[in-house]
């Protein structure tokens, strides 16, 4: 064990880079942050107040402190996805320990360029695939290779957005559009394929696809809605499950004040998040938005040794923990996020697991507790200079970034996409 704490620079102070920073407030002995990059004037002051940090070390823009020797062990990545890749080759050529908030790029040549510059550089190196760090996803992969359902035939995963989720942030948000950030596969589901590809442990050998924009443009918006192009001036709005006044002052009178509100605004009150809406970009018609990316999509996967899995990735349902199924020679398993049900076919029996901890709801309980347990792993792996303690290196995640690209070929090409 190191005996001084894991020192980190934050690229990019949003709410993922905060969240990962957080991890030094619940174990200071172990992890500690030293500077930061953030361009947004409020997080950058929030990161330097509440991590006590000379006022050196706190700038607006990486490259400041990438024109720099290094001064930490280790440089967590959050910008924006379109800007990893030339931080992410900068960092680890000056010897920091990575960790990168997924996707990794929005090109296949850019994953290959990071992926390419770490193993040079002889750096250790993580992506922030969180969902394979929750405890569900441990017991479950446990229970799969301990062989209690013989071998894995076919998988099944719903990844359920929910219909205000996509409204936030693949309508509105920060990534509704694929030129500005990234198509939709990849910005929100990238986890998942990496995790089927986890979870199996086998080889993706070639894909196919199907999605669309469905519901979220011009054409479907309803005709009572007339000519509004915000919600606050639309006399449809109480009837539209997408409204803004429902998704986010809704969540204020219900007492929260927490994401997605807080996206709106740094400190949301009804005065604020109401301004908001005025003028900024959460406040627009879901039907007269510039979003490209698809609302719902299919993905069919072969892998090695004659084993198949399906994808669904759908805004319309409510948001909630991922289903899945997977179908053995010997038995079959439904996971929901929390729950594992166990069905064996020798005795005709259903085993019901429940893989809940006291800690999910603690500091970095997000995602099923796989923030914590990312972060976790990351830090004791740059502690103990071990690569194997980081559940999702180099070459397995540009391996899983290369389905979700192939993925969106098909889907564009209406093929199967050999990899």
């Amino acid at each position: 064990m190191n005996s001084k704490p894991v020192t980190a620079i934050i690229i990019g102070a949003g709410g993922r880079g905060m969240t990962y920073a957080s991890f030094a407030q619940v174990q200071p002995e172990r992890f500690q942050i030293v500077g930061v990059a953030e361009p947004k004037d409020y997080n950058r002051q929030w990161m330097q107040t509440t991590y006590d940090l000379p006022l050196e070390a706190v700038v607006s823009d990486w490259r400041e402190l990438a024109s720099r020797p290094r001064m930490a062990d280790a440089a967590i990545i959050c910008t924006q996805d379109a800007m990893h890749a030339d931080p992410a080759i900068a960092f680890a050529r000056l010897g920091y320990a990575i960790l990168l908030e997924k996707p990794m790029a929005p090109t296949e040549a850019e994953c290959v360029r990071i992926t390419q510059a770490v193993k040079d550089a002889g750096v250790l190196f993580g992506v922030c695939h969180v969902m394979r760090y929750t405890r569900y996803t441990q017991m479950l992969k446990a229970l799969v290779d301990s062989g209690a359902i013989g071998e894995i035939v076919s998988v099944q995963h719903l990844e359920p957005v929910g219909y205000w989720h996509q409204a936030h942030s693949f309508v509105r948000g920060n990534w509704r559009n694929s030129k500005e950030s990234s198509f939709m596969l990849l910005a929100k589901s990238c986890h998942d394929l990496d995790w089927i590809r986890y979870i199996l442990g086998e080889r993706c050998l070639s894909v196919s696809s199907f999605g669309s924009l469905k519901h979220f443009k011009a054409s479907e918006k309803p005709v009572e809605a007339g000519a509004a192009t915000r919600c606050l001036d639309c006399a449809y709005e109480p009837n539209c499950p997408y409204s803004a006044k429902k998704i986010y002052l809704g969540r204020l009178e219900r007492g929260d004040a927490g994401w997605p509100v807080d996206v709106l605004t740094p400190e949301p009150a009804v005065k604020s998040v109401t301004a908001a809406l005025e003028s900024g970009p959460y406040g627009r018609c879901v039907y007269e938005c510039d979003n490209d990316v698809v609302d719902h999509q299919v993905v069919a996967m072969q892998f090695d040794h004659d084993k198949t899995a399906t994808f669904t990735m759908t805004a319309f349902n409510r948001a909630n923990h991922r289903k899945t199924r997977i179908f053995g020679t010997r038995g079959e398993l439904y996971g929901d996020g929390v729950t594992i049900e166990h069905f064996d076919f020798l005795t005709d029996q259903t085993k019901v697991i429940s893989t809940e901890d006291p800690s999910d709801g603690a500091a970095l309980g997000g995602h099923g507790g796989g923030d914590y347990g990312l972060i976790d792993h990351f830090v004791e792996a740059v502690a103990q200079g071990d690569q194997g303690l980081i559940l999702s290196g180099p070459d397995e995640s540009l391996e899983t970034h290369r389905m979700v690209f192939a993925a969106e070929r098909a889907r564009l090409n209406h093929t199967v996409v050999d990899l």
